[in-house]
């Protein structure tokens, strides 16, 4: 073969020039480390090579394109064990820990996987993930087991290279000490926490309870001295303690533990319990009150924790299955809502009827107990006395319809024949003797002056007692003799002479 040498040159995105890379300038392998060259993690490289011989000169490759953030890989972390009481110990530190130009700056995006496994023949082999300082427990005494750590970032969906393979033998649990705290448990509901344990000392004994915010364990720095006491769960002597003051965030998560102390100074810790608030707490049953309005069942469902804790409503998204049925019924019937206000309509009149609610959230796949069963009774059927009513009130207008104008038109008859029969203004008894012809005339003179008939029969009464009528008669039947006799002036003559007595009368 003959003797080849190969030069490579870059750039990158910003240049326009070519420029070798130092310590890959006429190599004779076909590979070459440019670490030193790259300063720029996450901007674009152009890299080209080319072969020479004895002066000769190939053509450059072909261009190849990198973004070094891109295309690296995650190297494998460092671990330290340490062996005691029956438990491992592990320290992890990062990648790139001993470099000082790092491409993965930011250690706490690592998440770390432990696989472990017995070093035997045919061993059974366990994941699990683990902080940068930990324990390994639930081991077996005397047994020697083999490990090894990978560290990800599960954001980028990168994994990296495991570490080396590290072997270690466990040692024998220490008998346990009756004064630590045992059966260390948590009970959250509504967002109220309280830590519980058992106590097994029967002397006098008294409890510290502590805490530590879990991001403390992401570092890798020691974490051993930032453990805080739990307010009000100090120098305690009861087996249950409230630590709802210190869930500022639900967001974070909390490691818990409890430090027994005896009369003569001695103390131990308990095991550690973690709390993610939103995962931990439980769902309380909601408060429900039922109403009844015409055809319609109303539910007013009150959120787990009252109205007060909003964390409950916010967070959680709940939602509410309403369980409802007849009281003499089996049969159950489910409706869900988002709302805290439900109806239900088409009930039964005269019906006792039930319901008990339950609240949910779908995305943490927690639901609560179902509430006290609330019972209400729908009124008496309406229809009957309805009908009853609209029948009378149908049967009032008819009749109304037909004796209005009866009564009216029996009213106006009884009016006629009143009028006719028995009229209201009788002509004086001293009138009533003279002849109809002198009455007439007397009352029919008058149409050039309409006057009220009693009227006028009243002022003839009144004047004609003051006449002798006699001599009106004997007067009277006189000018109709001449008159027999007379031409046509005349008469006009006596015409107007009755018309002039007539006024004089009136």
């Amino acid at each position: 073969g003959c003797f080849l040498s190969y030069r490579f040159e870059y750039f990158e995105t910003n240049e326009t020039e070519w420029k070798e890379l130092p310590g890959c300038l006429n190599v004779t392998r076909t590979e070459c480390d440019f670490s030193s060259a790259i300063t720029k993690y996450y901007d674009k490289h152009h890299v080209r090579v080319r072969a020479e011989r004895r002066g000769e000169l190939s053509p450059w490759s072909g261009i190849f394109e990198m973004v070094p953030y891109l295309i690296a890989q995650i190297g494998p972390p460092g671990i330290e064990l340490q062996s005691t009481n029956g438990v491992i110990k592990i320290k992890v530190s990062p990648p790139e820990a001993n470099q000082v130009r790092k491409m993965w700056i930011a250690d706490l995006r690592f998440k770390y996987i432990l696989v472990i496994w017995e070093n035997s023949s045919n061993p059974e082999v366990r994941s699990q993930s683990i902080f940068p300082t930990d324990t390994i427990d639930d081991l077996a005494p005397d047994t020697t087991y083999c490990l090894k750590v990978q560290a990800t970032l599960p954001l980028d969906l990168q994994k990296g290279f495991f570490s080396p393979v590290h072997c270690v033998k466990t040692t024998r649990k220490a008998v346990n000490d009756l004064l630590c705290a045992t059966n260390v448990r948590i009970l959250a509901l509504n967002m109220k926490f309280h830590l519980h344990w058992k106590n097994q000392y029967k002397q006098h004994v008294s409890y510290n309870v502590q805490y530590l915010i879990g991001y403390l364990k992401k570092l890798h720095d020691d974490y051993s001295t930032k453990w805080l006491s739990v307010p009000g769960c100090e120098n305690i002597t009861d087996t249950q303690c409230s630590f709802s003051s210190i869930i500022t965030t639900v967001s974070g998560f909390y490691h818990l533990r409890v430090q027994a102390m005896s009369e003569y100074n001695k103390s131990c810790l308990s095991n550690e319990v973690k709390v993610d608030p939103l995962i931990t707490n439980e769902i309380g049953p909601p408060d429900v009150k039922v109403d009844i309005s015409d055809v319609w069942l109303h539910i007013q469902i009150s959120p787990p924790g009252g109205p007060e804790c909003e964390v409950m409503r916010d967070h959680y998204d709940l939602s509410y299955r309403i369980l409802y049925w007849k009281n003499n019924e089996e049969e159950v019937q489910m409706k869900e809502v988002k709302q805290t206000i439900a109806t239900v309509s088409d009930l039964t009149p005269s019906t006792l009827y039930c319901v008990k609610v339950q609240a949910f959230s779908e995305a943490y796949n927690k639901s609560s107990d179902y509430s006290k069963v609330e019972c209400i009774k729908t009124p008496g059927d309406k229809t009957l006395p309805l009908i009853i009513l609209a029948t009378f009130v149908t049967a009032l207008i008819a009749v109304l319809l037909v004796a209005v104008p009866l009564v009216f038109g029996l009213y106006q008859i009884y009016s006629k024949i009143k009028y006719v029969f028995f009229p209201s203004c009788q002509p004086p008894l001293n009138i009533e003797g003279f002849g109809g012809q002198v009455f007439s005339s007397l009352y029919l003179s008058a149409t050039d002056e309409p006057i009220e008939s009693c009227s006028i029969i009243g002022a003839i009464t009144e004047e004609v007692n003051q006449i002798d009528f006699k001599d009106y008669k004997h007067s009277k039947q006189s000018s109709r003799d001449s008159g027999t006799y007379s031409n046509d002036s005349d008469t006009s003559g006596s015409k107007a002479s009755e018309e002039t007595l007539e006024k004089e009368i009136i």
